[in-house]
């Protein structure tokens, strides 16, 4: 069985959109959602990216059912780990217990703003492992004080405590980071149907914890209108992690993907109306042991007849396939 959810994209869409449109999933009956944490949008065609924490603050006010999720912060650069963890913790109390904190190595896009440098993939990963310490030894309640390698903590507290700390996910790409996660996480991210990561994580002692997927979709009644939309602002989408992580503008992404083309995007993104083509996008999630799926629907404007069309017929057609707990 699976569980759908919806991503709130922060690139896409400005903060009231994004919370209405969240208003809505709830209503359609998503499970749950997750919120990109953006600086910059991935291509300028996207147009957006607002501050997610706020968003989210507000999301968990106008909702009262579905998940929230970062999907996913990097709490090392933008933001200091004990920072990190006063927000978390916030936002459980403010979710009354639906938030779920998702964390990543981060892309230079966004860090790069703080003027810190971009470090080496195995620097990050050393990065995030000590911040996901401090993340959680806060959450234990107490005074935290850290002399580690790369972040220092004086007397750090969280006054404002949830019953249950938010779990914690990881996003993973490959061997070093679903170690990490496996040691560390209460959850695993990844935006690749691939069950190699998953058995990763499974052996460093993940076996058990749920495992949330994200898979871009664009609907549309005309299915040239949906790829039009999915090349105009998903198409660096494909070029993997290794690439994304590392190009620091939407103009370098403008450059990095300027000889993909829309019939490339389409044979990696369901465009269109038929359910069944969404249906067989998500079936290799589910296939590799996925829990959860996010989708992704291209376009902020599109969103209000995605929701629709995703309570009359997308929703009922996913869950009557691989149903639902």
């Amino acid at each position: 069985m699976a569980h759908i959810g919806y991503t709130m994209m922060t690139e896409q869409a400005g903060p009231r959109d994004l919370v209405g449109h969240l208003v809505r999933a709830e209503e359609v009956g998503f499970d749950f959602s997750v919120t990109s944490d953006h600086y910059f949008p991935w291509l300028r065609a996207q147009g957006h990216a607002p501050y997610a924490w706020s968003v989210l603050g507000a999301a968990a006010q106008a909702t009262s059912r579905i998940g929230l999720m970062t999907y996913v912060t990097c709490p090392t650069f933008r933001y200091h780990p004990a920072v990190v963890a006063q927000k978390a913790a916030t936002m459980q109390l403010l979710s009354e217990g639906r938030f779920r904190l998702g964390l990543g190595s981060g892309e230079n896009l966004n860090e790069h703003v703080v003027g810190g440098g971009w470090p080496s993939v195995d620097v990050r990963h050393e990065m995030l492992q000590e911040a996901v310490e401090i993340i959680r030894g806060l959450f234990a309640g107490g005074h935290v004080n850290h002399r580690g390698t790369h972040f220092d903590v004086e007397s750090a507290r969280l006054w404002d405590l949830p019953d249950s700390a938010p779990p914690i996910g990881i996003a993973v790409s490959g061997e070093r980071s679903c170690q990490l996660a496996g040691e560390s996480a209460d959850l695993v991210i990844a935006t690749e149907p691939k069950a190699g990561l998953l058995e990763s994580f499974d052996r460093h002692g993940g076996t058990g914890k749920p495992r949330v997927g994200q898979l871009p979709v664009s609907y549309d009644p005309d299915r040239d209108t949906a790829v039009k939309r999915a090349h105009a602002q998903f198409r660096w989408f494909g070029s993997g992690w290794k690439v994304n992580s590392e190009l620091p503008h939407p103009d370098s992404f403008e450059a990095a993907t300027q000889f993909v083309t829309p019939d490339d995007v389409a044979e990696s993104i369901p465009c269109g109306d038929d359910p069944d083509a969404f249906v067989s996008a998500v079936r290799p999630y589910v296939e590799a042991g996925f829990t959860e799926i996010a989708l992704v629907q291209i376009g902020g404007e599109s969103q209000p007849a995605f929701l629709d069309w995703s309570e009359k017929t997308l929703l009922p057609g996913l869950r009557e396939e691989f149903g639902r707990d």
